[in-house]
């Protein structure tokens, strides 16, 4: 590969400020995305059972009940997860599991502002947000709000810290 490719460019990697930054597969991204989903879900359903006999809440996945306050309350919630998860350590707990962060073009961290403004096209548009990135911007591996925010998702590297071994025990 050539010390060339941008962040933007069409290679797998960038090469940024000497460092090299690699972008995320579409499809761990989607696995991330899929972990967050799943988990907020949970809570907000665990939340709903809990203030069930308190205060009459409408079911949050029964589409005949569907009431606009609720799809509204969850796409803030979605919002707010991801905007300050993103922008207090670049990683929402599903991004967290599958080893991503969201950083600057430059791989330095990302502000909340940034992370509100990526994580509102993931929140709200998201179907529109990724095909305006797979096809208007083929090969950068950038949904369009990564765009507007000058961000990157890329793989990290989860490993010990300098001067520190880690001794795993035989079972």
């Amino acid at each position: 590969m050539s010390d060339e490719i941008s962040a933007t460019g069409t290679g797998d990697l960038a090469r940024v400020s000497g460092r090299t930054l690699y972008l995320a597969k579409w499809s761990t991204r989607f696995w991330a995305w899929l972990i967050d989903v799943i988990l907020i879900v949970l809570f907000l359903n665990i939340v709903r059972g809990i203030l069930d006999p308190i205060w009459t809440i409408h079911p949050i996945l029964d589409y005949k009940n569907w009431n606009p306050f609720e799809v509204g309350f969850q796409t803030l919630f979605f919002f707010f997860y991801w905007a300050i998860g993103e922008g207090y350590c670049g990683q929402s707990i599903g991004k967290m599991v599958m080893n991503l962060k969201v950083v600057k073009r430059d791989g330095t961290r990302i502000k909340y502002g940034s992370a509100a403004l990526e994580s509102l096209g993931k929140a709200i548009l998201l179907p529109i947000d990724c095909l305006i990135g797979w096809f208007g911007m083929p090969g950068t591996k950038l949904r369009l709000f990564n765009r507007i925010s000058d961000t990157l998702v890329i793989k990290t590297d989860y490993r010990e810290p300098d001067g520190i071994v880690y001794v795993k025990d035989k079972e």
